[in-house]
């Protein structure tokens, strides 16, 4: 397929998907600057993606910017933009919204596909011009999205600015910045102003990393001739939703959660689960009203039924009474990612029923009542058998369960209690679907546990790929010869590369670039780059030693996430933050 070819495949298919969905804005380019807003992943996946639509909505808001979305395209067919068909080199400005590790790589080779330098020291004023509107000639990368915010330093190799933090109250200050500075300064002066100026602004160039003879890091602090940089980058949140919560801007059927408006709940969580890197980078815990939530569903276009609601594992449980009656009164069905055990009452059960949910899932992460206590869970075995009860009483024919193999201290004692309740778990719905003639199927969905920065649990080394696969290999021979019951598991292999990318510094970053290019496996190009993945993955890390993604300020005390660790290999248990009184962690 020649280029002019792989171009059109790419608007034809752009112009199908843009066809089915409803709320996506076209703008004309002239008199604007062109963004291109990049999902490094599949059309479907993107399109579920609610930070992306978010952001989305905040660029168009301002009329001197179009910002248009692209995303990964099949095999062989050139990136352009959803909205007109533009390649990414007619856009002065790329913003990467990057929620997965697994992305990185993504990120890269559109990158590549589209004759864009990878590396931002490529991306020089003396470059090859690709755009006319570009400044110097190459585009500015912009990334943002949580996983740049759990550690930017992997992707900083090629990117010029990272936003840390929450779009709302940084995007508008910083699109001040960037519009006039991309054609009157060059990149270094204007990076260096918005780096200064701004809050959760990270230009990763104009800081110099330092690590020692035998490999370890030693510092990132700012090149001498940019002191005035911040050493630490103070990552930026809302406080406060206003009168509406964040909401779906766009419905397509070709998404993932296919026409479903999704609405968030809060943002954060305050039950503290140790491995949860989410639980703790959002923090402070902020749940929005009942009212506001209600105010975003009552915003879903017309003859819009289905209503997702994020956040349900730590939703007041009076908050989802209030909303599960008023959904039920609006006649919409209800979706959701998972639920905690112990937050299901009367009102969501009715709404479930009405919904006519097929599936539900509820995360004990753990499969042991001590596990639970390791990791901080805070549900008990009694709580996942009653909510699995109830939840197939109310018609739910596809029950799933989560779990994490791996954790820190599992035992062999572990792995046959989770057995055990698993076993529990499918008698309790087998003797509910006995009695109604129906029997429903348990779904096991379970997963090898990966150390995430900024949780107790990044000071734990991940478990060896070989254990790990002798534990589902246990798993699987108990549990697959049950009727009724699925399991679905994670390839060992591909945790310890995610881990690698997770706890991974500049130099991970570099071999990603090294695959792409050399066209080889990820372990062949760490080895050519001379780095030991186990460095970054099967260690014990020390209360003091420097840790890459701590560039970032996420106002979380070091040492209470040791003493959350320590707590954790005690088997002792943290009560839920309560942002009224509570002084923990640091972050109030």
């Amino acid at each position: 397929m020649g280029r002019k070819s792989r171009l059109t495949a790419g608007v034809d298919g752009n112009r199908e998907q843009l066809f089915h969905e409803k709320g996506s804005i076209k703008k004309k380019w002239k008199n604007r600057v062109p963004i291109a807003l990049i999902f490094p992943n599949k059309y479907a996946l993107g399109m579920s993606n609610l930070g992306l639509q978010l952001v989305y909505q905040l660029l168009n808001r301002d009329d001197a910017i179009v910002a248009e979305r692209v995303f990964l395209p099949d095999s062989g067919i050139k990136p352009v933009s959803i909205e007109s068909g533009r390649p990414l080199a007619d856009f002065p400005l790329l913003f990467f919204s990057v929620s997965f590790e697994q992305d990185y790589q993504y990120m890269l080779m559109l990158l590549e596909m589209s004759g864009i330098p990878s590396l931002a020291c490529e991306r020089t004023e003396k470059s090859q011009v690709v755009s006319a509107m570009a400044a110097g000639g190459q585009p500015l990368v912009v990334a943002g999205g949580v996983a740049t915010f759990m550690n930017p330093e992997p992707l900083a190799p090629f990117v010029d600015l990272f936003i840390i933090g929450e779009a709302e109250p940084i995007l508008d200050s910083a699109m001040e910045l960037l519009l006039p500075g991309i054609n009157r300064k060059s990149k270094v002066k204007l990076l260096e102003e918005i780096g200064t100026k701004l809050p959760g602004c990270y230009a990763p160039g104009l800081y110099e990393v330092v690590y020692a003879p035998d490999g370890a890091l030693l510092s990132n602090t700012p090149k001498k001739e940019h002191a005035t940089l911040p050493p630490r980058i103070k990552k930026v949140i809302m406080d406060s939703c206003g009168s509406v919560a964040a909401h779906s801007q766009i419905l397509s059927p070709q998404a993932e959660f296919s026409d479903l408006y999704m609405t968030e709940l809060g943002r954060g969580c305050s039950r503290g689960c140790r491995f949860c890197a989410a639980g703790f980078i959002y923090r402070p815990p902020r749940l929005w009203s009942a009212q506001t939530i209600i105010n975003a569903i009552d915003a879903r276009p017309d003859n819009t039924e289905r209503v997702g609601l994020l956040g349900m594992e730590m939703a007041r449980a009076e908050d989802v009474n209030l909303i599960a009656d008023y959904l039920s009164k609006q006649s919409c069905a209800l979706s959701f990612s998972s639920l905690r055990a112990d937050i299901i009452n009367s009102s969501l059960l009715e709404l479930l029923g009405s919904s006519k949910l097929k599936s539900a899932a509820i995360a004990p992460d753990g499969g042991s009542e001590r596990l639970r206590l390791v990791i901080n869970k805070g549900i008990t075995e009694n709580d996942v058998l009653t909510a699995a009860e109830l939840l197939v009483k109310k018609g739910i024919q596809n029950l799933k369960l989560y779990f994490m193999i791996g954790l820190p201290t599992e035992s062999q004692a572990d792995l046959n209690e989770m057995v055990d309740l698993i076993l529990k778990v499918k008698k309790k719905i087998l003797t509910v679907g006995r009695s109604r003639g129906r029997l429903s199927t348990l779904t096991l969905s379970i997963n090898c546990f990966i150390p995430k920065p900024w949780t107790p649990f990044q000071f734990h080394p991940m478990e060896k790929v070989a254990l790990l696969k002798q534990k589902l290999k246990f798993l699987r021979k108990k549990i697959t010869a049950e009727p009724n019951i699925r399991i679905k598991t994670e390839s060992p292999e591909k945790a310890f590369f995610q881990a690698v990318l997770s706890m991974g510094d500049r130099r991970v970053g570099l071999a990603l670039l090294a695959m792409l290019r050399n066209n080889c496996t990820w372990k062949q190009a760490i080895i050519n780059e001379n780095i030991n993945p186990d460095y970054y993955t099967l260690r014990q890390r020390g209360v003091t030693e420097p840790f890459p993604w701590e560039i970032i300020d996420h106002g979380i005390e070091r040492k209470y996430l040791w003493s959350e660790y320590q707590k954790a290999l005690s088997e002792k248990t943290t009560i839920p933050c309560d942002t009224s009184r509570c002084k923990r962690c640091g972050v109030c």
